[in-house]
């Protein structure tokens, strides 16, 4: 062999040598550590987790980042409890807290941007924004020295720039016809209505439509109710689709304007919180009232506990589809940080007996895209009920737990009417945009409605149909196919009436009443009886 190769495979063997030694010694020293100082975790408490970020904190090679690892930290732990278990960072909480407290600190306007500029669609009544001139109509070009116009500027962030402490103050630019008039603007408290619409359908039929469970749930309600029983109300459409709860206090509340002395709304119970029954007083000023609740996929929380309430004790008729499925009531806990984290403390349960919270697991998100699978949208037969969570309401009838409240009337989704062309339009959103330039073409008549037969006369002498189709056509490149028009302008005409209506003095008034005649679930309970038959 020649004696430089021995030469080579010696080093070899050496350095091998030495690694294998490292590797021994290393382990051996970590032995020795472990065995001579392992740290007491008792499993059972919450120690261990604080014990090994203090030892990161301690032996880390690098700056620890501990702000962010204690959230990352609680938020995977309460991942591992169910899916409303949730920590808030501070901006969240502000956010959360603030849609169902019933006002929040801003400058008092409602707008939407149909393209890329924001669009002033009402300017609160009292608030400071109708204070210094603003209106509806007025194009919103820059927050302070910031450009949202034309620039792709997130809504959010445009939100988050008109508010802030009341007192303080903002300059918002807006363009009005050709000219750009800067407003400086003092912001103030604002309210925050969750009754979007209450009106009259026909002579003996309200309908009020619900968006929050907030602090002033109840007395908008209330308030609304009133009004439409001096009106002649003896029926109400009552509509909480996509109302995705909010308080439990004012779901009691709601519930107890509906029903009999005695009457069982719902009970709360959990592993450290003892059985708490609600029931109505007697005292609710729509006991006599026919009811008919309208539901849909996101309606949760204390939705699902009116309609279970409502449901359960026979008083009214559920209808549209399915429920959420969120059966469990959370309680806040606040850091000085302005951080926050929401508990679930107990099970909440229908007059039934019933708890509605649908299954949890690692897919819980994509629940709904599921039931759009499965076929459940568009056929009652494919909505999928626990037959072994069985319950009876007072009158007898058979209702279901494990999964959200199943409506007593179901409604299908309807997609036949969405045609190539109607399609086109969504996607640009040429019916908002068309319906912005309606309102700077007659700003003054349409500001000066402010009943329903004066708009509905309006519209009326509009030409919408020819002044859409053209707007569609020379704005956007989109005109209907043979026979599209046809197909579409049942569903897409109140559509159109709905949006250039809302710039109205009638605001959503307008636009929920004008859009009823394509709204499918409304119409199907108007159709339906509004009592249950018991005894099945």
């Amino acid at each position: 062999m020649d004696p430089n190769s021995k030469k080579d495979i010696s080093a070899s063997l050496v350095a091998l040598v030495g690694v294998v030694l490292g590797i021994v010694l290393t382990m051996t020293i970590s032995s020795i550590i472990k065995s001579n100082s392992r740290t007491r975790v008792d499993p059972r408490s919450w120690q261990k987790l604080n014990v090994i970020l203090q030892e990161v904190e301690k032996r880390y090679v690098d700056t620890v980042d501990v702000k962010g690892m204690t959230d990352a930290a609680v938020v995977s732990a309460l991942a591992k409890l169910d899916p409303h278990s949730v920590y808030l960072p501070p901006q969240d909480l502000e956010e959360s807290e603030t849609e169902l407290a019933g006002n929040f600190d801003g400058i008092g306007i409602q707008f939407n941007v149909p393209n890329d500029t924001a669009i002033v669609l009402e300017v609160i009544p009292g608030g400071p924004s109708e204070k210094v001139g603003l209106l509806p109509g007025d194009r919103l070009l820059k927050v302070d020295d910031k450009v949202i116009a034309g620039v792709k500027f997130p809504q959010d962030s445009m939100v988050r720039r008109m508010k802030g402490p009341s007192g303080t103050k903002v300059i918002v630019t807006v363009l009005r016809g050709h000219e750009e008039i800067p407003f400086e603007i003092t912001r103030g408290k604002i309210p925050v209505h969750c009754v979007d619409a209450s009106f009259m359908i026909d002579d003996r039929t309200g309908y009020m439509r619900l968006t929050k469970f907030s602090r002033t749930t109840y007395k908008e309600v209330s308030d609304a109710a009133v009004a439409l029983l001096k009106q002649g109300m003896k029926r109400l459409i009552f509509d909480i689709r996509d109302n995705t709860g909010g308080y439990l206090d004012q779901a009691l509340l709601l519930s107890n304007m509906f029903l009999s002395r005695g009457d069982e709304i719902v009970f709360l119970k959990g592993r450290n919180y003892a059985r708490e029954d609600h029931k109505a007083d007697g005292r609710g000023i729509l006991q006599d009232i026919e009811l008919s609740v309208l539901i849909n996929e996101s309606s949760a929380s204390s939705s699902e506990i009116f309609a279970g309430a409502i449901q359960d004790n026979d008083r009214g008729v559920i209808v549209g589809r399915r429920s959420f499925g969120k059966g469990l009531v959370q309680e806040p806990v606040f850091f000085t940080d302005g951080s926050g984290v929401r508990i679930t403390i107990a099970r909440f349960y229908t007059p039934s007996g019933r708890c509605i919270q649908k299954p949890y697991g690692d897919d819980y998100g994509y629940d709904i895209y599921r039931r759009y699978e499965g076929g459940e949208m568009f056929a009652q037969d494919s909505i999928k009920v626990d037959s072994t969570e069985v319950y009876k309401t007072v009158g007898g009838r058979t209702v279901y737990g494990g999964g959200g409240i199943v409506p007593d009337v179901f409604v299908p989704m309807d997609t036949t009417r969405a045609t190539d062309f109607f399609i086109a339009c969504n996607r640009k959103t040429t019916q908002m945009r068309f319906a912005s330039e309606m309102f700077d073409r007659y700003r003054d008549r349409l500001l000066a409605i402010d009943s329903f037969p004066d708009l509905e006369d309006f519209l009326d002498g509009l030409n919408l149909k020819g002044q859409f189709l053209d707007f569609a056509k020379t704005k956007d490149g989109i005109a209907p196919k043979a026979g599209e028009w046809e197909a579409t302008e049942d569903y897409l005409m109140p559509q159109l009436r709905a949006l250039v209506g809302r710039y109205s003095k009638l605001g959503d008034n307008a636009f929920y009443k004008l859009y009823l005649p394509v709204d499918d679930v409304v119409a199907k309970a108007l159709a339906a009886p509004s009592k249950v038959e018991t005894g099945q």
